[in-house]
């Protein structure tokens, strides 16, 4: 969807905050993601479910794409992670997304590498200005500053992971290096020409048009700046008249908090539009690795190469995710944990199986890289 035809959301920041303190309270605070969980306020809670579920409650893959679930994209992404996040970072860890596998290397290892790849790829520098464009709870950055030096400046639309990536900064000793900032990235406040660098990891398929977003962060790029990023698409193996490949699509969907995904033909006519110089792009998904980036969701442990790997790599699995069901269901049952958590646990497991199904028949990519430049007369 083009730039232009898309209505944009008023930003309410004093709402957000106050609904974020009444749900989330002090869980910001803690450390482990499964006790911020369990310390929700039911009620606010509640309410989070019902505005993220009634833009999909009924409505299956026929009606991807739809007006309200496109004009809505921040309510709808704001409170998928005011659900999602606890439940992210106890199952997956603090860099919410994938990363292709090398033969004996670790689960987080390699979340690190592809990392440090798009800053080698970037050219990410000692002391440069950089902006992580929904910057989830900071692990990406933090990883970041780590390797490359640079400061960061990271844009989120969610109050809880802002203030749990703040938190996180000040633990890491990197508070001086990061500062963690509230808004819509369809609607950037800052300055035009602010930043060195932009990169995204696996945040921009929230918004409601590629063009859209990548013209934000052309406006806020400094002349000859570079964007990196990590997008998440369909491929061109993708047929909307298939059904079983819109089920896929819409399990995706659903289980992430996606108003709609398109094609990687739109997304390279996308950041082509916004006035970038695609200097590379390529699907790293498809360069033939013998351990797919999608193991960890299928649960595939023969490619673990630690006792932690194993850990977490269980809870992925169908009886892993059965047996988390159920504990969460006793939970809610008996009142500890909040209602609506288990239906947002399960949620979460549709889009972990359409993600290995759609990574399987080579329909999706969590991965598709592309940097690109602000031209120096832009």
């Amino acid at each position: 969807m083009s730039a232009n035809k898309v209505q944009l959301e008023a930003e309410d920041h004093t709402r957000d905050a106050a609904f974020a303190k009444a749900m989330h309270g002090k869980t910001a605070e803690e450390r482990a993601g499964f006790m911020a969980m369990m310390n929700k306020d039911k009620s606010a809670q509640k309410a989070a479910v019902d505005e993220y579920f009634k833009y999909w409650d009924g409505k299956g893959a026929h009606d991807e794409h739809t007006k309200e679930r496109v004009e809505g994209y921040a309510t709808l992404t704001r409170h998928y992670y005011n659900l999602a996040t606890d439940l992210y970072e106890n199952g997956w860890g603090q860099s919410f997304h994938f990363c292709r596998f090398y033969k004996g290397e670790g689960f987080y290892p390699a979340i690190a590498r592809h990392e440090h790849y798009l800053a080698h790829m970037m050219g990410l520098r000692d002391g440069m200005k950089v902006l992580d464009v929904g910057c989830g709870v900071g692990g990406p950055a933090r990883e970041m500053t780590r390797f490359a030096g640079v400061n960061i400046v990271g844009l989120n639309n969610n109050d809880y992971q802002i203030e749990r990536a703040t938190n996180y900064a000040k633990a890491a000793g990197l508070a001086d290096k990061q500062a963690f900032v509230k808004g819509d990235f369809m609607q950037m406040s800052f300055p035009e020409n602010t930043f060195d660098a932009v990169y995204a990891i696996e945040a921009t398929v929230h918004a409601p048009s590629l063009e859209g977003v990548y013209s934000q962060i052309f406006k806020v790029l400094k002349p000859g700046g570079v964007f990196g990023v990590y997008e998440w698409l369909m491929t061109e193996e993708f047929d909307a008249e298939n059904a079983h490949h819109r089920e896929i699509r819409h399990g995706i969907e659903v289980g992430d908090g996606i108003a709609g995904m398109v094609k990687v033909s739109e997304g390279l006519r996308a950041i082509k539009a916004a006035g970038f110089e695609l200097e590379f792009h390529e699907d790293l998904a498809q360069r033939g690795d013998e351990i797919p980036w999608y193991y960890p969701l299928a649960g595939d442990v023969k490619h673990c190469n630690s006792l932690s790997d194993v850990f977490t790599i269980l809870r992925m699995t169908k009886v892993g995710r059965a047996a988390v069901h159920k504990f969460v269901g006793l939970l809610e049952t008996v009142g500890i944990a909040p209602a609506g958590t288990q239906k947002t646990a399960d949620t979460l497991a549709v889009a972990a199986d359409a993600l290995v199904e759609g990574g399987k028949l080579n329909l999706f990519t969590p991965m598709y890289m592309m940097i690109a430049r602000k031209p120096m007369n832009a």
